[in-house]
């Protein structure tokens, strides 16, 4: 479904990620883990057409390369960065109605699959997102990409700051995306969750892919998690 081969990433001239090769396919949860710094967050951009890319990324046998965000995002790439992005002065109920997609036929999920998902945001849904917590924030962001009917869905750092609660909410979030068919990246330093979740597991470091695997060969691979995860 998604293919990265070879791909180089830029900050100006600044070389981030060197020669990133991966797939995801159809109904996949693939994790990226890594330290901080290792290219992780660069590697969600490059695929989303936000920095500078050398290399080869096909979605769906299509080349994305040099195709402008909301291009690659209306041909069905969703994207939940780290920071949020929510729109603080429109209600959860107007935030979720922006992350539709502008066509008649019918996605997989309705306002109603949002609110029976996360019953917290009906209760809010005529509050200005502004002054919802953080866990509320990250779930708001989290409906709001599902709306626009993404086959594969980019989530960065989704746990970053939550309480242990909403972090096991995450957690099944993530799984009913499979059920319903869709792929998933997930960009985590939570070793629990991520392994929890996924099919398969990616280490990045130094902008490049050091160990590709299932989780459990992932936990049997101790000197990768000394070197490349463990702090």
């Amino acid at each position: 479904m998604l293919t990265l081969e070879g791909v180089h990433a830029y900050y100006g001239k600044s070389h981030i990620l060197h020669g990133v090769t991966f797939d995801i396919a159809p109904g996949e949860i693939v994790a990226l883990l890594g330290r901080n710094g290792s290219g992780r967050s660069t590697t969600a951009k490059a695929i989303m057409g936000m920095v500078k890319v050398e290399g080869a990324l096909r979605w769906k046998q299509q080349s994305i390369l040099y195709h402008k965000p909301y291009e690659i995002a209306r041909m069905g790439i969703g994207y939940v960065p780290e920071n949020r992005e929510i729109f603080p002065n429109l209600t959860v109920h107007q935030n979720l109605l922006l992350g539709q997609k502008r066509s008649r036929s019918i996605g997989r999920w309705t306002f109603d699959d949002m609110y029976a998902m996360f019953p917290r945001l009906k209760e809010r849904q005529h509050t200005d997102a502004g002054v919802l917590s953080g866990g509320e924030q990250q779930m708001l962001t989290l409906c709001r990409t599902l709306m626009g009917d993404p086959d594969l869905i980019i989530i960065d750092e989704p746990t970053e700051g939550l309480a242990p609660k909403i972090v096991e909410l995450v957690g099944a979030y993530i799984l009913r995306l499979k059920e319903r068919g869709i792929s998933v990246l997930l960009i985590e330093q939570k070793l629990t969750i991520a392994m929890s979740v996924s099919d398969r597991a990616l280490v990045m470091g130094h902008g490049q892919i050091v160990f590709s695997g299932t989780p459990a060969a992932l936990e049997n691979a101790p000197a990768v998690r000394a070197e490349w995860l463990e702090v």
